[in-house]
């Protein structure tokens, strides 16, 4: 493994482990289903060494879960390649002839696939739509704009078959932070816009702190990790961190956190910034749950989480 892999596995490690200053008792309002899989995903066996490791890992536990929750939904995935870039597509039951699509890119700090499988399946189930998760290259092997360049791609492939008014884009996480990223790359190359933005529990600011990252994570850790993804670019400019641009005219955004996410004080603000330049965004916050647990957590709160997901695409993808 060369010494970029291994700094990034140590890094990702590192900022995953850091112990939150907040360590109260999970609250009462859980319900049990969420208690048990906190237990659960905090009883897992430490992150293995390597970056190679890692990333066997998060799709062994991506499948474990996902597998699960594609016969839950009675959703079929299936592995393909649109415009050069492997993807998964997801298949409900009962999708209908013209559907809108979706658009996600996994979360998973950009290093590893953490969320291709269990962001996409009840969402293409409860919406009645395909769903395209990009398969987009990873850090540190290939840095920004390469992830944002794979999802350009597969979404100019979409515009071919659809018009922009029937495609939404979301992302968890990392996922976030990309699918922001290529709005701005959109704009600046002068293409047509999505629908609608789904912003669930991320940043579009690399370079800004929180209280609640200091609260629930790791400033150092996440200010390193972001220095790897964008490699020897300019963090601050508006490609890398859209919330330094121009936000008047974007698609109407549904964020989406929690109460002991540490990216909780980023989502808030990126919403908040939308709606200050006019663009229709709303924020939904549950109480007391960490950093994007929809993804991993199968609990009522979770099915709640992805019921406002597909709530939302509904509403703005068959607004006409």
């Amino acid at each position: 493994m060369n010494a970029r892999l291994a700094f990034a596995a140590a890094l990702f490690a590192a900022t995953s482990a850091a112990a939150q200053v907040v360590t109260a008792p999970w609250p009462e309002t859980l319900s049990a289903e969420a208690r048990a899989g906190l237990a659960a995903n905090n009883a897992r066996a430490p992150e293995p060494a390597t970056t190679e490791e890692r990333r066997a890992r998060t799709e062994a536990i991506q499948q474990a879960i996902g597998q699960a929750r594609l016969k839950r939904y009675g959703v079929t995935m299936t592995e393909t390649v649109v415009a050069g870039v492997p993807v998964r597509m997801f298949a409900p039951k009962h999708m209908r002839a013209d559907t809108p699509i979706l658009l996600n890119l996994h979360g998973g700090g950009f290093v590893v696939d953490s969320g291709s499988i269990t962001e996409n399946a009840a969402i293409a189930a409860l919406t009645g739509y395909r769903v395209i998760a990009v398969r987009y290259r990873l850090a540190p092997e290939h840095l920004f704009p390469a992830a944002v360049e794979d999802a350009l791609a597969v979404y100019r492939a979409l515009l071919a078959e659809q018009p922009r008014r029937r495609i939404g884009l979301y992302g968890t996480s990392a996922g976030a932070i990309l699918s922001a990223e290529l709005v701005a790359r959109l704009r600046a190359d002068g293409l047509p816009l999505p629908a609608a933005l789904g912003f669930f529990s991320g940043t579009a600011d690399l370079i800004r702190s929180s209280d609640s990252l200091r609260l629930f994570g790791d400033p150092d850790g996440a200010a390193k990790l972001a220095a790897l993804y964008v490699g020897k670019r300019d963090p601050s400019g508006p490609l890398a961190s859209p919330l330094r641009g121009d936000l008047s005219g974007w698609p109407p955004a549904l964020c989406l956190t929690s109460g002991r996410d540490f990216l909780l004080g980023a989502t808030a603000d990126f919403c908040r910034s939308l709606d200050a330049a006019g663009v229709p965004a709303n924020l939904i916050l549950f109480d007391g749950l960490p950093h994007a647990f929809w993804s991993y957590i199968d609990a009522p709160e979770t099915d709640a989480a992805f019921a406002a997901m597909a709530r939302f695409f509904r509403t703005r993808l068959e607004a006409e």
